[in-house]
């Protein structure tokens, strides 16, 4: 490695004077900065590469009073986390942006925070920026503004605020479609185990397929709450059989169809039809939510509605690190497209 003249290592100022450029430009190209000529950025990464300059990010981190971390935050229980394809989903797509930046992530479950520490963590200046995944109603940890700049996936409940920023899909809407896809099959009692009713996703895929009914003049009261868990579902399932009748009586079963708001949750609802002798799709079409890996290891291959998940992920941590850094160009909603994927089971 190239040294200074005391025999140190080479310093920002070595490579102003080989650049033949101040030194605040320098340290403007070495910062990322887009206000910089692309001459000059070359110019300046010619002069790091020949003299070997390695910026002393700890220096930059304490001169500008940044972590060089963003933390993800999930309000779920580990076992959820950890058992949901979905959160993978989206955890890849968020590290394959921050792979390309200076960021690091800390990951932070916290479903249960009666001393706040995740708060106290936010704020404490340990990290630059947090994304919110799985956000409840009630969960009050950014019910105020939050120390640092945050992402959300999926739209927030109504207790962060109307400004928040956030990055969903219109789950209405796309709730909506997959109930119709059965429709057009033929099914006239279609019935839906829910996601959790705290969540706006939840709420949103239940009035998706609401609307979806009330348009074709089909009752809409076929329905059970879930919970985004497989054992969440195969209980709402049972308890929708046994209201709506299963067949096992000699009169026809109570649904032909059911719209279930997560994939994973369809994998739960699968051997609980077969276990009451319904089979899928001939006496019980099943449309499910995600396009997950989950859609595919069910016993039947799933029909799905297909959210866009790594992107979503990739795209709060852009949004994120734009916002760390002062874009005030920043889109308050983010609403990506979703797809009808047909598969067996419908």
């Amino acid at each position: 490695m190239a040294k200074d003249a005391s025999g140190g290592a080479p310093t920002l100022e070595m490579v102003a004077r080989a650049a033949g450029v101040s030194r605040a430009t320098v340290s403007r190209v070495v910062n990322g900065s887009p206000k910089v000529s692309p001459e000059v950025v070359e110019a300046v990464n010619a002069a790091v590469a020949e003299l070997r300059y390695v910026p002393n990010r700890a220096a930059r981190s304490l001169a500008r009073r940044a972590s060089n971390a963003i933390a993800l935050v999930v309000p779920e229980d580990v076992t959820v986390f950890f058992g949901d394809p979905y959160f993978a989903a989206i955890v890849k797509g968020i590290t394959s942006r921050i792979d390309d930046s200076e960021y690091v992530l800390n990951l932070l479950v916290a479903s249960s925070d009666p001393r706040h520490k995740a708060r106290g963590y936010l704020e404490s200046g340990v990290v630059d920026g947090a994304i919110v995944i799985s956000h409840h109603a009630g969960d009050d940890l950014f019910a105020e503004r939050a120390a640092v700049p945050v992402v959300y996936g999926g739209r927030p409940s109504a207790d962060v605020g109307a400004d928040a920023y956030f990055v969903d899909v219109d789950n209405e809407a796309a709730a909506a479609d997959g109930t119709r896809h059965l429709i057009g099959l033929g099914r006239t009692r279609v019935g839906s185990i829910t996601g959790p009713l705290d969540m706006p996703a939840g709420v949103d895929r239940l009035n998706g397929f609401v609307r979806a009914l009330d348009e074709a003049g089909l009752p809409s009261d076929l329905v059970e709450n879930g919970d985004f868990t497989v054992e969440g579902a195969a209980a709402a399932t049972r308890r929708l059989l046994d209201r709506a009748g299963d067949g096992s009586d000699g009169r026809p079963a109570g649904i032909d169809a059911l719209f279930v708001a997560s994939d994973l949750m369809a994998t739960g609802v699968l051997p609980v039809l077969a276990e009451r002798g319904l089979s899928v799709p001939g006496d019980v079409a099943v449309v499910g939510f995600d396009d997950s890996p989950a859609a595919l290891r069910a016993g039947v291959p799933l029909t799905t509605v297909a959210q866009p998940s790594e992107e979503q992920g990739s795209l709060m941590a852009e949004l994120l690190i734009r916002l760390i850094a002062g874009d005030e160009s920043v889109p308050r909603q983010t609403i990506l497209p979703t797809a009808l994927v047909v598969r067996e089971s419908a």
